[in-house]
């Protein structure tokens, strides 16, 4: 991010751009804030990975125990009968090792990135370096031992694998799309990054570990798949079954605003060949397949539930219910100034606001030292009291209670002094700002009603009051004739004192009070004006 400094005040009667000891002091303040932006990983931030890591490693659990019933049955059936059954459970048990042996690897990755960020007695459940930047990707994208390159590899093997058993073409292309580590190309960035340059390269510790959790949960959601698949090729129509499950298999329960929801509804040992009718919410759905889908376009927790009627070849039909809900999560939780890490006194300070998993109605903020209003999902916070701190606390309804997610506190400060300066208008009739420093024609002189002060370095666009100025005029002697303003209007004898400048003449427009939004009145800088 980039921004543009104050405007440098030119030293009276040359025409050497110089900055005075305090502009340089302004500037190199600019450009640490800058930098100190660029490099801050906020708290908050890294408690967002944390509860999306925690939710993930539920979600594995669940998932696991309904893949633990997939191969149940597999056992059951193979041990009813073995003839028909056991190929079809001894497959169950290699897509079990497999996926075993791939996920038990990440849980390694996951203990080497935080003992490298850590130290050897670091703990994956108790992470001390959330944010170091480094030791993820010297874990994974060491030239001399590329882990990165080498889980790439067996991510490649395993999908091949787990694809190689699944004979719906949907539920392929499923399980192919949340295993893809196809090359990622960046925004600004020239050429494709690999995945594990995507994935790791200057990543925190918590998002390394996060991004691991949710190929865990990808992994686990493929071996579903596949043991799914396996259950339906045995044919459970031949064998009397005392139940039948209705099954919910989302690509992923934790999902982003504006992206996609999508999840298969299933009913384990269905006969392939006659799909059970799916209603979800009262809707049956418009696919045959039991994929439901729909876009979200608010955060919070959602349920639905449902039923599947199966038909039977005595013409009579059974009805499972089936429920579930999804989670539509913000990318990150963010409290920040959208201008700077600072608050500035007098003005109107955009300010941006949002809570993981919880819909935007359901969160409140409030501040000291000042005012915070909201306008739809924005917010604006006023604050009053120059060098006092303004603390900003953020509660959520969260499960029907309230809660405190957020406390952040900003510094409060003066605005800057704006720039004093001649409006006009030019040759094309667009407004424009005499600031001194190069000539500017007679003729626009004389059109100009008086000066306006404003800050306007890209970073804050302020218009400040003048309340009065002088302008210093020199005779054939040298002498120096000053003549007071007429507010920040140029008074009649100044005006008659612009008709009697040649060409080449230059005066100086001195003692520029000015007062701005915060009600502080201030002195402003000089400027010199030479007449073309």
């Amino acid at each position: 991010m980039h921004y543009a400094l104050c405007t440098p005040i030119r030293r009276m009667g040359s025409n050497t751009t110089r900055l005075s000891p305090r502009q340089k002091m302004i500037n190199l303040m600019y450009i640490v804030l800058t930098a100190m932006l660029a490099l801050n990983v906020s708290s908050d931030v890294l408690d967002g990975f944390s509860q999306v890591d925690d939710g993930l490693n539920r979600s594995n659990k669940n998932v696991a125990q309904r893949n633990d019933a997939l191969l149940a049955s597999l056992q059951a059936f193979a041990d009813q009968n073995p003839d028909k059954g056991l190929p079809w459970y001894e497959k169950a048990k290699e897509v079990r090792r497999v996926t075993d042996e791939l996920y038990h690897s990440i849980d390694s990755l996951k203990g080497e990135i935080v003992r490298q960020a850590d130290g050897a007695k670091g703990n994956i459940n108790d992470i001390l370096n959330r944010e170091d930047l480094e030791a993820a990707a010297v874990i994974m994208l060491n030239p001399a031992n590329p882990k990165g390159a080498l889980l790439r590899h067996n991510i490649d093997s395993y999908r091949a694998y787990i694809a190689s058993l699944m004979t719906d073409s949907v539920k392929r292309a499923s399980v192919e799309q949340a295993l893809s580590t196809a090359p990622v190309r960046r925004k600004g960035v020239l050429g494709a990054q690999s995945w594990e340059e995507s994935k790791f390269d200057n990543q925190p510790v918590v998002a390394a570990i996060t991004l691991l959790s949710k190929l865990q949960n990808d992994i686990r959601y493929a071996e579903g798949e596949a043991l799914a698949t396996l259950l339906a090729n045995v044919d459970a129509g031949d064998v009397r079954v005392n139940e039948l499950n209705a099954f919910v298999i989302p690509q992923s329960r934790m999902v982003m605003r504006g992206s996609k929801y999508s999840a298969n509804i299933v009913l384990a040992a269905v006969d392939t060949t006659q799909r059970p009718i799916v209603y979800v919410n009262g809707n049956r759905l418009a696919n045959d397949l039991g994929i439901y889908e729909l876009v979200t376009g608010a955060t919070g927790t959602f349920d639905y539930k449902g039923y599947l009627e199966v038909p039977h070849g005595d013409g009579t039909v059974t009805r499972h219910d089936f429920s579930s809900s999804y989670t539509v999560i913000e990318p990150t939780a963010t409290v920040s100034a959208t201008m700077m890490n600072v608050l500035y006194a007098g003005i109107d300070n955009p300010i941006s606001i949002s809570v993981p998993g919880v819909a935007m109605n359901n969160v409140s903020a409030t501040m000291t030292n000042g005012t915070l209003t909201r306008n739809g999902d924005h917010w604006v916070a006023h604050p009053s009291k120059v060098g006092a701190e303004a603390v900003i606390t953020v509660t959520a309804n969260m499960d029907g209670r309230q809660q405190t997610v957020a406390t952040t506190a900003f510094r409060v400060r003066k605005l800057p002094d704006p720039t004093p300066y001649l409006p006009y208008k030019d040759d094309k009739g667009n407004t424009d700002r005499y600031k001194g420093g190069k000539p500017i024609s007679k003729t626009l002189l004389m059109a100009t009603p008086g000066i306006e002060a404003a800050i306007d370095d890209d970073l804050l666009n302020i218009k400040f009051k003048v309340l009065s100025f002088e302008t210093v005029f020199f005779d054939s002697m040298g002498n120096a004739i000053p003549e007071v303003s007429n507010g920040d209007q140029f008074s009649q004898r100044q005006k008659d004192s612009f008709r009697r400048l040649s060409r080449g003449k230059r005066f100086y427009i001195s003692r520029v009070k000015a007062v701005g939004p915060d009600g502080i009145t201030r002195d402003l800088a000089p400027l010199e004006v030479i007449v073309n």
